[in-house]
């Protein structure tokens, strides 16, 4: 069995059955839509933890000064216009409906519109292409609990679409753009460059439990796993730009408490250390994020930039994926595969053995340091004891564990 075949083996044993659903739902972090808004926004973000207004309101500098609106909401809204777009073209009619886990419209209320609709199947697609608490299983436990909340479990059905780190589509914009960054930076400087791919920082009990924990993933996390995977794919197309061109995975947008150990480094501190390296230009691709939305904003384009500026370095940052043509007709690919079109294209890994589960087993992406006694409701789990793929053996069957 060839390689492409064992990945392609792989991926269908992770595959759910497809199955006619009524509406997509693009489910999203959320975010103020004005200066009235930031605060009970940010008390949304950071219920249970009993954080005072006044720790808050240093947050919310980053808000006041777009004018208290996130550009995440206006994002979404142009990503859902150009998903929906594309399905039409491909004869395919499915509303989409945008729900968010921190602000209006609330995945509880989406729901009930969605039964009063006559809505009863539902696909979620999450605006986070990755493995990890807040990445995957969080979104899961947002319509668990909505359910339980409305008191819909009996009434509608929900699954959601798989992490999409390894789809080419979602990867291509960004080896485009680095390659365009690297040509930019080699106008402006003769020195050495670095290229820095960031993505959110986690608490290491979150990141050492992203994944099944009966696999073993690099970096023992399945979200640094998957993340160099995806860095390294980039890196193989941009091709000549790259030569002689370091990269590394770093951190960004790290909160808590200082005593809790979260993935490192900083952004800012390995940009800070560039110049003692003699390097004098750096590209920065925020691969962990779909969207430019506040913590590309200000993290980004405003702390790494004067970090940069003030190591004497020529900065890029490059855009995320957006509404790229190429990422939005991903998207629809998935959606395809889930409802299992005529047209549906294969499940193709770019850059893993085989592409994530459709399904998840019940210790995949656990919150470790939550405390509570009883684990929240959760959609597209599998049943407790129930096997999961894991792997393919040297004559290219699966393997279940």
């Amino acid at each position: 069995m060839t390689t492409d075949q064992q990945t392609n083996a792989l991926s269908a044993a992770r595959a759910n059955d497809p199955h006619a659903f009524d509406a997509l739902i693009l489910s999203s972090f959320g975010g103020p839509e004005g200066q009235e808004d930031v605060i009970p926004f940010l008390r949304n973000v950071t219920r249970g933890r009993g954080i005072p207004d006044e720790r808050l309101e240093e947050v919310a500098t980053h808000y006041r000064a777009n004018g208290g609106v996130s550009p995440i909401n206006a994002q979404n809204r142009a990503l859902r216009d150009a998903l929906e777009g594309e399905l039409r073209g491909r004869g395919i009619d499915l509303p989409i409906l945008l729900a968010n886990r921190n602000w209006d419209p609330y995945v509880a209320d989406v729901l009930r519109q969605c039964h009063a609709s006559g809505y009863k199947d539902l696909l979620v697609l999450a605006t986070s292409a990755y493995s990890g608490y807040s990445s995957c299983r969080q979104y899961r436990e947002d319509y668990g609990v909505g359910l339980e909340e409305t008191g819909l479990q009996d009434e509608l059905h929900v699954e959601k679409i798989r992490q999409y780190y390894d789809s080419e589509g979602f990867l291509r914009p960004y080896a485009g753009k680095l390659r365009d960054s690297l040509l930019a930076l080699r106008e402006r400087t003769d020195g050495a460059l670095r290229v820095l791919f960031t993505t959110h920082s986690v608490p290491m009990t979150d990141a050492n439990a992203a994944g099944p924990q009966r696999m073993s993933f690099e970096g023992d996390s399945a979200y640094v796993a998957q993340h160099l995977a995806a860095a390294r794919w980039i890196v193989e197309q941009v091709g000549e730009p790259m030569d002689g061109v370091e990269w590394e995975l770093v951190y960004q947008s790290r909160s808590g408490p200082p005593q809790v150990p979260w993935l490192e480094p900083d952004i800012c501190d390995i940009i800070e250390g560039l110049p003692e390296k003699d390097v004098t230009g750096v590209a920065v691709v925020p691969l962990g994020f779909v969207s430019d939305h506040m913590e590309v904003l200000w993290d980004l384009d405003t702390e790494a930039c004067e970090a940069a500026a003030a190591a004497g370095l020529e900065f890029e940052r490059i855009p995320t994926a957006g509404t790229d043509p190429d990422f939005v007709a991903a998207l629809a690919d998935l959606v395809e595969q889930r409802l299992g079109t005529p047209t549906a294209p294969p499940r193709i890994s770019a850059c893993a053995q085989g592409t994530w589960f459709d399904t998840c087993a019940p210790d995949c992406c656990v919150k470790v340091l939550r405390g509570q006694s009883e684990p929240r409701p959760t959609i597209a789990q599998r049943p407790v004891g129930e096997p999961i793929p894991v792997g393919l053996d040297e004559n290219g069957e699966v393997i279940r564990r």
